[in-house]
């Protein structure tokens, strides 16, 4: 199982941190890093319907194409995951212009996590609709496929379309496509579209949304093995012996890749956060 570690952008604020988090990633010898994707925050308060995601407008967020774009220049093997990039509410093309350059500025080493998201305020302040979210993101999927595989497209779809155009550069490879979220919707999609997913929380609860995944892929006529299974552990107060035994678990379990959390420990400094992912790794 290949062991990431997921970048803390919610309790730091600082630009230097994303330097010093990813050269003692690459240093370590961790596999890869996740980034999260927000664009705008939003205040929670009198919003009908509620926001019920975990962030405000007071939770930092970098871009994830661009600091992995600078974190390319800098390492030479540490991967990189976006855990997951809230495609629908994004411009088709421009993802799949901006995937291609990180993928062949790092060498190949770039995975796509996509999702619905959560946040309608987000959506509304960059053009989008969030109710039709899920069908566009099947859309897209497609898509971008047919981007980076071809030298020139023409596709009419009921999101997005482009007559006799093209990406170029493309990429040297299918970039792959990973699914997160946590509902059944979302398992389909994998079941029938992924490469792999993500899946985030409590170990319990992971435990049996991957038994899903695999029954949907099944029945879909898609192979178990080969596709990826990615465990982010997101459970507050967990010690660096108890992270480990959940990625344990979920070695066990048939994860192919698990990632190391290090938010919501009272952590004041990028360095606690890097020595507890180094604890961590110690312990597995």
């Amino acid at each position: 199982m290949k062991i990431g570690a997921i970048y803390p952008q919610t309790e730091t604020g600082q630009a230097a941190s994303v330097h010093a988090f990813g050269l003692a990633m690459e240093e370590m010898g961790i596999n890869h890093i996740v980034a999260y994707d927000h664009v705008a925050g939003a205040v929670h308060a009198d919003r009908d319907p509620p926001l019920w995601g975990p962030y405000t407008e007071k939770d930092p967020f970098h871009d994830p194409f661009t600091i992995f774009a600078y974190l390319a220049g800098l390492t030479k093997k540490l991967e990189f995951a976006t855990g997951v990039l809230i495609l629908p509410q994004r411009q088709t093309v421009l993802v799949a212009k901006q995937a291609t350059d990180v993928d062949l500025l790092s060498g190949e080493r770039l995975r796509l996590g996509v999702g619905t998201g959560w946040n309608y305020v987000e959506y509304e302040a960059l053009g989008q609709d969030f109710h039709a979210r899920g069908k566009r993101l099947d859309e897209q999927v497609e898509f971008l496929r047919m981007l980076w595989r071809e030298p020139l497209v023409t596709f009419h779809g009921q999101f997005d379309r482009i007559e006799r155009g093209n990406l170029n550069l493309r990429p040297n490879r299918q970039i792959p496509i990973w699914m997160g979220g946590f509902s059944e919707p979302a398992y389909r999609r994998a079941a029938k579209l992924g490469d792999g997913y993500i899946f985030a929380g409590d170990i319990d609860s992971i435990e049996g949304a991957w038994k899903r995944v695999q029954e949907l892929l099944r029945e879909a006529g898609r192979p178990v093995d080969g596709f990826g299974a990615e465990f982010l552990e997101l459970r507050r107060g967990h010690t660096a012996q108890d992270s480990a035994d959940c990625l344990k678990r979920w070695r066990d379990l048939g994860g192919t890749h698990g990632s190391i959390h290090t938010m919501y420990r009272g952590f004041r400094d990028i360095r606690e956060h890097i020595d507890f992912v180094g604890e961590v790794q110690r312990r597995l």
